[in-house]
C-alpha cells in the first residue's frame, strides 16, 4: 500500500496563511514560517483589541459627558446620579452624542439632573 502524503491539505493550509499575510512587509508576506508568526500575532492583537475598543469608547464617552457637565457646574458622577434620580435612562453613548451635537438639549438634561439631586437631598 502506498504511503499517504498530505500534500494538497498542507499546501492549502500554507496558502491560507500566506493569503492572510498579504500586504505585510518583506519576508512576512513571502515566507511561510515568518508569515505564520506575523499572522498569529496579528490575530491575537485583533482579538484583544476588539475587547479594548469597547473600553476605549466608553472612556471617551465619559470624558465628553464630564466636560459638558462641568460647563453646567456638575461633575460627571453628580450628573449621572441626578439623571438616575430623575428617572432619565440614557446610555453614555447617547449622552456623549447629545453633549457634542446638541448643547441646548444637554443643558436641559443638566437642569433635570440638578433637580433630581435637589429632590433627593
Amino acid at each position: 500500500m502506498p504511503r499517504a502524503r498530505s500534500g494538497p491539505s498542507t499546501r492549502q493550509r500554507r496558502k491560507k496563511i500566506l493569503k492572510m499575510a498579504e500586504g505585510y512587509r518583506g519576508a512576512k508576506s513571502k515566507l511561510y514560517k515568518t508569515a505564520r508568526e506575523a499572522v498569529d500575532r496579528a490575530l491575537k492583537s485583533a482579538y484583544r483589541d476588539r475587547r479594548r475598543r469597547k473600553r476605549d469608547f466608553r472612556s471617551l464617552w465619559i470624558i465628553r459627558i464630564n466636560a459638558a457637565a462641568r460647563l453646567h457646574d456638575l461633575s460627571y458622577s453628580q450628573f449621572i446620579l441626578g439623571l438616575k434620580r430623575s428617572d432619565i435612562s440614557l446610555n453614555r453613548k447617547i449622552l456623549a452624542d447629545i453633549a457634542v451635537k446638541d448643547q441646548q438639549g444637554f443643558k436641559k438634561l443638566a437642569e433635570k439632573a440638578k433637580q433630581g439631586l435637589k429632590k433627593a437631598s
